[in-house]
């Protein structure tokens, strides 16, 4: 079997880090609504990429994540009147519904943002130390010019990136490209104690 691959730009044959075994990761949905045909699409890929990996005979780990901490999922909670962790939980339900639906396999995990947040709060704090990112009065942002091969799997360099970029009207950004790691806690949200105490800062999606 071969597979293309983005750093090469080129098609090359699948060899297992381990034999007979694979690991896959695959991004799930941000569970504040229904998915729709255009979010199927990627998930169906990677159930037939699993699925055809299982009948040629390896033992596949397959890892799919809900991103149940986002801003989207709290203005849906005011909207719907009820607390964020449960708009969570009953999209994660809708998502099972209509993926068994589509024949979509189940992950072997699917780990919950909300789960791992003394993980999450770890690694941004190394990459603060790598000078990776940057903390502004609670808001914590990736350095994008720090990391020299940032945009090496596009192809695109970073002028050219910011050349395409939009207006950035956020002052606290050392760069139009910086993007959020973690925001600081807003009145009404759910929170999480992070290093900085005893300063409360809430988790942030990706931007």
């Amino acid at each position: 079997m071969k597979l293309y691959n983005t750093l090469t730009q080129k098609k090359e044959t699948f060899v297992p880090i381990e034999a007979g075994k694979v690991r896959m990761y695959s991004c799930g949905p941000t569970v504040y609504n229904y998915f729709h045909i255009g979010n199927a699409r990627p998930f169906i890929v990677f159930d037939v990429l699993r699925r055809f990996l299982e009948y040629t005979g390896y033992e596949v780990t397959f890892i799919q994540n809900f991103t149940d901490v986002d801003d989207k999922i709290i203005n849906r909670s005011h909207e719907e009147g009820i607390s964020p962790g449960d708009v969570s939980e009953k999209y994660i339900q809708e998502y099972f519904t209509d993926a068994d639906a589509l024949g979509i396999k189940r992950a072997s995990v699917h780990p919950k943002v909300s789960e791992h947040m003394p993980e999450i709060i770890a690694m941004i704090k190394t990459l603060e130390e790598k000078d990776l990112a940057y903390n502004v009065d609670g808001n914590v942002y990736y350095h994008v010019d720090a990391f020299k091969d940032y945009g090496k799997l596009s192809k695109q360099s970073i002028d050219d990136l910011k050349s395409g970029a939009r207006i950035d009207v956020n002052d606290e950004k050392h760069s139009p490209l910086d993007f959020a790691l973690w925001k600081k806690k807003k009145d009404g949200e759910p929170y999480w104690e992070s290093w900085a105490k005893p300063s409360i800062f809430t988790a942030a999606a990706r931007t």
